[in-house]
């Protein structure tokens, strides 16, 4: 009988082994634009990186300005720690979109 390579766990990500953390880790963020929404992603960043420096915030209005992208650069301990900010900015309401 042959061999199979599997994966241990089904929750394995091979970009895991090639991450070193800590690192920054820039995140976009898009919605409508408003001051709620910008509010709402630095509150989440500051929950989720309590040294978070909103003075690195990078602000880019849509072609109309109907709509604006926020990236914001936490400083990422684990793969946990990215899914629990990605899970919560996307299930923020005034979030569109999460990159």
């Amino acid at each position: 009988m042959t061999e199979q390579n599997t994966p241990q766990n089904s929750n394995d990500n091979p970009l895991d082994s090639v991450i070193e953390y800590p690192l920054d880790f820039p995140i976009k963020v898009m919605g409508l634009k408003s001051e709620e929404f910008l509010a709402a992603v630095k509150e989440i960043a500051n929950k989720h990186d309590p040294e978070f420096d909103e003075a690195t915030i990078e602000l880019r209005d849509s072609r109309e300005g109907k709509y604006q992208s926020v990236t914001i650069t936490i400083l990422a301990t684990s793969r946990d720690h990215l899914d629990g900010i990605y899970r919560e900015l996307t299930a923020h309401p005034l979030s569109k979109m999460v990159f």
